[in-house]
């Protein structure tokens, strides 16, 4: 029996893989695809007024238990918001993460685009781009880019990729659920998740999908 197809999909928060990805997680799980979720920071700002270590510990359970719902693994790199590049020199993520490619052979990788507006979302999308520059003597896994806070793309001209979502888009918004700490963050989200669904649908004559560019 061949081994699985493993995917490989970066977040800079907790909640992100699930927003950009959720439903292609949970479409790649059941066709029995491998999927890890490499999250690079607890996000821990989000609750200011509570101890970090508290905050940490509640953002962990929740991606832990939206990743049993749609059955992919998830890690964490405990970088500090806002300091990415810094800490992750300090912890030599690059060096973990190009052991982890070794292993693995993913052949796709997923993170933000670098259309995204958010600092420590462009600070992943040059993490990955430089751990693809620096993976060697094997062969190198296709790049795909996901939105979160980029609410359309005006600026890529890379080929786009249409995942039917169909059959798991509950499942994407049943694991935006788990993340009860980020009641207040994620009204915004789910409309647009809503929205983009659909207008991805329509592209490929679908009820949903979820739409990614490749840059590599």
């Amino acid at each position: 029996m061949p081994p699985k197809e493993t995917i490989i999909v970066f977040g800079a928060h907790s909640d992100d893989f699930v927003i950009g990805a959720g439903g292609t997680i949970a479409q790649y799980t059941q066709e029995k695809k491998k999927v890890l979720c490499i999250i690079f920071s607890y996000g821990e700002k989000s609750h200011v007024w509570l101890q970090q270590k508290i905050i940490k510990k509640v953002r962990e359970k929740e991606a832990i238990k939206a990743g049993k719902i749609l059955r992919c693994r998830v890690r964490f790199f405990d970088l500090r918001e806002g300091h990415f590049a810094e800490d992750g020199e300090k912890q030599e993520v690059e060096q973990e993460l190009l052991k982890l490619l070794e292993k693995e052979k993913p052949t796709k990788l997923f993170v933000h685009s670098f259309e995204d507006p958010h600092p420590d979302h462009k600070a992943s999308h040059r993490i990955v781009l430089q751990l693809l520059e620096a993976l060697q003597n094997q062969q190198k896994p296709e790049l795909y880019t996901y939105s979160v806070w980029n609410p359309v793309s005006f600026k890529t001209q890379c080929p786009a990729l249409y995942v039917n979502v169909t059959k798991t888009f509950s499942k994407k918004l049943k694991a935006l659920q788990a993340f009860r700490s980020q009641r207040l963050h994620i009204v915004y989200p789910f409309f647009l998740l809503l929205f983009r669904a659909v207008l991805n649908g329509f592209k490929i004559r679908t009820l949903f999908a979820e739409r990614f560019f490749r840059i590599r």
